[in-house]
């Protein structure tokens, strides 16, 4: 028996061994998304073993890879740069042959992973991802190696990302979790719109943070520093602020534009918390139908803070949460959701 790209079928568990990229495994990575997601997933790179391979080279991504005895790779798991700080990797991208999901895959990788690779990798400093809330199976997993809950992501991912297996009716959230392998204590500053949500969220945190209230105007002055970039197939526009200046509000109307003009739904604003008038930014946010999103350790280097808004109805009820706490945010999002849209 042949699966759809000519590679045979599984009928019972075999042998297989996890460990990084080698550029053999281009070709099977490229056949197992296929097998997943058939042509709909929405990062390109992956439908080209080279650009696969090249990405492992340089650093942008490295896969970590579990693979039969002949060679032939039924999952993979990455840690990838996508946070402005370059010490910081997001783990995700992971999938699993669907005939292989009962061999305890996802558990051998995520432990390669997170206790080998990343010791022998010394530039990783700190580890997050956003474990997707359509099943509880990602969720589950961050948890047992230590990563800290801190924020959702609301109606991050389009249901079409996930209708080669039908696992969606609507768009999908995250919830973000991080795990601190090298500590960096630092002063934060707490907006007073959220001060009191922050300080329960950092109660939880694995590393140090100094927290105090932020006070006073932006710098009419200063410029703002900022950076829009649009993923074209989610429909979602992030917006990167590391410095916050007098002209944001024009700033943040300009990039907004633009990001309208490609089809965006999904809004996400990253504020710096080093910052002692964030939560000036935060308010103007909120008066334009932001809402909380959540804080995000280390995403500057200094820690974010992920405000969001959305041009697209939520599917709350379809929100899948395993941790107590996860619910708890939830709920404080809905209401602040509710706000933002009243």
């Amino acid at each position: 028996m042949k699966s759809d790209d000519d590679k045979p079928m599984l009928q019972e568990q075999e042998p297989f061994t996890v460990g990084s990229f080698r550029p053999e495994d281009a070709d099977g990575i490229v056949r197992l998304f296929r097998a997943v997601y058939g042509e709909g997933y929405p990062i390109r790179l992956f439908y080209d073993p080279a650009a696969v391979t090249a990405a492992n080279r340089e650093g942008r991504y490295y896969s970590i890879v579990a693979r039969t005895a002949s060679g032939e790779v039924i999952g993979v798991t990455h840690l990838y740069l996508s946070a402005p700080c370059k010490s910081m990797y997001e783990w995700g991208v992971g999938l699993v042959r669907k005939e292989c999901r009962n061999w305890g895959i996802n558990n051998r990788l995520a432990g390669f992973l997170c206790n080998e690779f990343v010791a022998g990798t010394p530039h990783i400093e700190t580890l997050f991802g956003e474990a997707v809330c359509n099943h509880p199976h990602m969720q589950k997993a961050v948890a047992r190696y230590n990563f800290v809950e801190m924020a959702i992501e609301v109606a991050l991912m389009p249901a079409e990302a996930y209708s080669q297996e039908k696992s969606a009716a609507g768009r999908v959230a995250t919830v973000n979790g991080f795990r601190c392998y090298k500590p960096k204590p630092h002063r934060i500053l707490l907006p007073p719109s959220y001060e009191q949500e922050l300080r329960g969220i950092y109660a939880r945190l694995d590393d140090a943070r100094d927290l105090v209230v932020s006070e006073g105007d932006i710098p009419g002055a200063r410029p703002t520093r900022a950076d829009l970039t649009v993923f074209d197939f989610a429909r979602v526009a992030r917006i990167a602020v590391p410095e916050i200046g007098g002209d944001f509000p024009n700033r943040l109307s300009v990039l907004e534009s633009e990001a309208l003009a490609k089809d965006s739904v999904v809004f996400q604003v990253w504020l710096n918390l080093t910052e002692p008038w964030v939560g000036a930014a935060v308010d103007i946010l909120r008066d334009r139908g932001y809402f909380f999103g959540g804080p995000l350790p280390r995403w500057f280097d200094g820690d974010g803070l992920l405000m969001q808004k959305l041009l697209c109805p939520p599917d709350f009820e379809g929100i899948v949460l395993v941790s107590d706490f996860s619910k708890q945010l939830l709920e404080f999002i809905k209401q602040d959701w509710r706000r933002a849209t009243s």
